[in-house]
């Protein structure tokens, strides 16, 4: 049963008396002055039964303490003891001196509440929410900026050894728990032992500079993992209330198998050369993926992909991907997220290069949708690139730096692009050819399907309003400065899914920080403004908050500057 706040402050609150020595226009000051305003218990009332059960401390307290922790990047347990000793959080939940709101049991329960239930994009929205309270943000029409960074994982990088080891591990714990055995007994009875030790590599007694001994003890390994499974396939059989748990576990250990291990032609088994497309790199965190965020770093986990309303900057949508997604993917998502958390209409989404391929731009346009991305660039060594050739979509013709053209197109079928081929003789006979073409054959060039979009989009780009949505793009990637510093560089927690919880809740302070900032020039403002300029901005904001009033009681639309007095 959901427990709620009271209504009333209290007497002996630590915001009664310590606020202007915390800061009134600090971060802390702020959320005890708008706490009941950011955070409300209704808004959490689907999480809990109506009529029934304990009493729970109060949704809006337990977020108002996860919102902290995120801002200060703070574990569970010092969370709560920031909440009993911490007087800027006293302060900030408006908590009595010797109050204790909650335990750290209870914090976790709460936060894994809201992330089984995907309260993520809600409480996105209410610090935008906050923003538009707080008249930082007033436009409906809005432009965003799309960008990634690296997250790593939380879970062990393991080798191919190691890998099979854990999974056989995993598996054998759970067949063990299904038949109610402790794990040790059982996996000494089925000849498991040497996996429940504390090292497998380190208690295999072989040489490791010999190719040899280390692809007999693989294969050693690999035996007894298809013995696990065929153990496996029996306790699904005999246990069919435990089966979609030990499938789960069975197709991790197949996976880690196929992906690592090779037969050799003579027997035995080898592990692969080279790396398996999508490969598993942590059993305790199956999500994590090798992923580059250029050609020269690596890193192992996921990738934050982060929308920024442009204007304010405030950051509008987050997801995360795999480690080894492309940088666009989900970009149509993210811009669809944006809208609904900031309730208005993109106008215009701006990205870098790797959203200016061919089939992000058809799916933008096929949404009627404006994409403002750098085109990616053609690159043909130390010869002439496709971009120095001119293209004729309407005409169906290719001409040459040489001036020589072309008609001869082949299609690739419908939606596959094609291409353009130059005569050969012409090519022979060309003295330019040393700089086309290194081979015999004579110059083709390669037309996607989205030929046209990325002509149009080059065009664009080289206006002044392309010129000027490319560099203001730079907000993007300064908000993702933000939300590294908040602790997002690292995962605190296994899988995609908790990890998008820490990001979107980075991305809730962040945007709750730059609403602080907003008012503290608005106060600065206001300060050093004359007596008229001073009672005028007030007489404003109040006739603002009026207008706000009516409009939601009346179900309209709020029109702040319809209530203005002109001084």
């Amino acid at each position: 049963m959901m427990g709620k706040r009271s209504g009333q402050d209290k007497l002996f609150a630590a915001d009664q008396v310590y606020l202007d020595f915390v800061g009134r226009d600090t971060l802390y000051g702020y959320m005890a002055q708008n706490r009941e305003q950011m955070f409300r218990d209704e808004d959490f009332a689907a999480l809990y039964c109506a009529d029934n059960g304990r009493q729970s401390v109060p949704p809006s307290l337990a977020v108002s303490v996860l919102f902290l922790r995120a801002y200060e990047g703070v574990s569970f347990a010092e969370a709560v003891e920031r909440t009993k000793y911490d007087l800027r959080w006293k302060v900030a939940l408006g908590l009595e001196m010797e109050e204790v709101p909650m335990q750290k049991s209870a914090l976790q329960e709460f936060e894994a509440k809201l992330v089984l239930h995907e309260m993520e994009e809600p409480i996105l929205k209410k610090s935008i929410e906050e923003a538009r309270r707080a008249g930082y943000l007033k436009s409906r029409k809005i432009r965003v900026a799309l960008d990634t960074t690296p997250i790593l994982g939380k879970g062990a990088v393991k080798d191919t050894y190691n890998l099979l080891g854990e999974g056989i591990e995993i598996l054998g714990k759970r067949l063990a728990e299904v038949e109610k055995e402790e794990v040790t007994a059982w996996a000494q009875r089925q000849g498991f032992s040497r996996y429940f030790g504390s090292s497998l590599k380190g208690e295999a007694a072989i040489e490791w500079d010999d190719k040899a001994q280390r692809e007999q003890l693989l294969t050693e390994i690999v035996q007894d993992g298809r013995r696990l499974l065929s153990l496996a396939e029996q306790g699904e059989e005999q246990h069919p209330e435990q089966a979609e748990a030990i499938q789960s576990d069975t197709a991790l250990l197949r996976r880690l198998i196929a992906q690592d291990v090779e037969e050799k032609p003579e027997g035995g088994c080898q592990v692969k050369s080279g790396t398996a497309k999508d490969r598993v790199i942590s059993v305790h965190d199956p999500e994590m993926r090798h992923g580059r965020k250029s050609a020269s770093k690596r890193f192992n986990g996921h990738k934050a992909a982060v929308a920024v309303e442009m204007d304010s900057q405030l950051i509008s949508a987050v997801e995360v991907l795999a480690g080894n997604a492309g940088d666009q993917e989900k970009a149509l998502e993210l811009v669809q997220q944006s809208e609904r958390v900031m309730e208005a209409t993109v106008a215009e989404t701006v990205g870098d290069c790797a959203y200016g391929g061919g089939p992000t731009r058809r799916a933008f346009a096929e949404e009627e949708r404006i994409l403002t991305a750098k085109v990616p660039a053609c690159h043909n060594r130390d010869c002439f690139s496709k971009s120095e050739f001119g293209i004729d979509l309407d005409q169906m013709e290719v001409r040459c730096p040489a001036g020589q053209s072309t008609r001869d197109y082949g299609s690739g079928g419908e939606g596959r692009g094609g291409q353009f081929v130059f005569a050969k003789a012409t090519c022979q006979a060309c003295p330019l050819r040393s700089q086309c073409v290194r081979g015999q054959g004579p110059r083709s060039i390669s037309i996607q399907a989205e030929e046209r979009l990325q002509q149009q989009a080059r065009a664009h780009n080289q206006t002044e309003a392309g010129r000027q949505s490319l560099r203001e793009r730079v907000v993007v990637e300064h908000r993702i400065a933000r939300l590294v510093g908040l602790g997002i560089r690292k995962s605190r927690y296994f899988g995609r899914k908790k990890t998008r919880w820490q990001v979107v809740m980075a991305a809730v302070v962040a945007n709750v920080s730059l609403v602080v900032r907003h008012c503290q020039r608005r106060a600065q403002n206001l300060e050093a403004a004359t007596p008229a300029q001073a009672l005028a901005q007030q007489t404003n904001a109040f006739l603002a908050a009026v207008s706000t009033f009516w409009a939601r009681f009346l179900g309209l639309e709020a029109n702040p500057g319809l209530a203005t007095v002109v001084m």
